[in-house]
């Protein structure tokens, strides 16, 4: 398994940890966060834009496959809004690959690992186009006008899943 912390900063040399804004979390420990491979979909988008990813997992259901999922070819979708199709589109990544033997897992569901040391990454990777790699990697992106409706939906279902910068997105209509 790989792990990686996606930036569009192109120079970062050490990844140093820091105070986790989620309430959720000991705000006492600082961390560096990371990505595993599969769930890495999740953040070939610009960094604040605001989507809905998901993908079936052991206990996904046909129901919601066939529901969810445009394609038998699809397992993972990535949800954004229209009007940050340009700027995905326009927007250059760096992924910064670590050792996982410094990390430990911190929700499986959405691929999050984490590291209260100081990181320097194994290796650096560039990604100009942003749709070519979601393509490369399987995952379907769709574009919506308001992401609130699938938020809401998907939640209930057997898929995994993962918001991210939801405080970015329209608001509820």
């Amino acid at each position: 398994m790989r792990i990686f912390h996606v930036s569009e900063e192109s120079d970062i040399q050490v990844f140093q940890p820091r105070v986790p804004t989620r309430t959720d979390l000991d705000f006492t420990k600082g961390l560096v966060w990371a990505i595993d491979d599969k769930c890495l979909p999740n953040f070939l988008t610009p960094r604040n834009c605001p989507r809905v990813c998901f993908h079936s997992g052991a206990n996904t259901t046909e129901i919601d496959k066939r529901t969810y999922l445009t394609s038998t070819s699809y397992t993972h979708v990535v949800v954004i809004e229209n009007k940050w199709f340009t700027r995905m589109r326009n927007t250059k990544l760096f992924l910064y690959e670590f050792d996982i033997k410094q990390f430990t897992l911190q929700d499986e569901n959405a691929g999050y690992y984490v590291s209260e040391t100081t990181q320097t990454p194994i290796a650096k990777f560039e990604v100009v186009d942003l749709l070519q790699e979601q393509i490369k990697r399987n995952v379907e992106l769709r574009c919506v006008d308001n992401l609130w409706g699938i938020y809401d939906d998907i939640q209930k279902t057997t898929f995994n899943w993962s918001m991210c910068r939801m405080h970015f997105a329209q608001p509820r209509i």
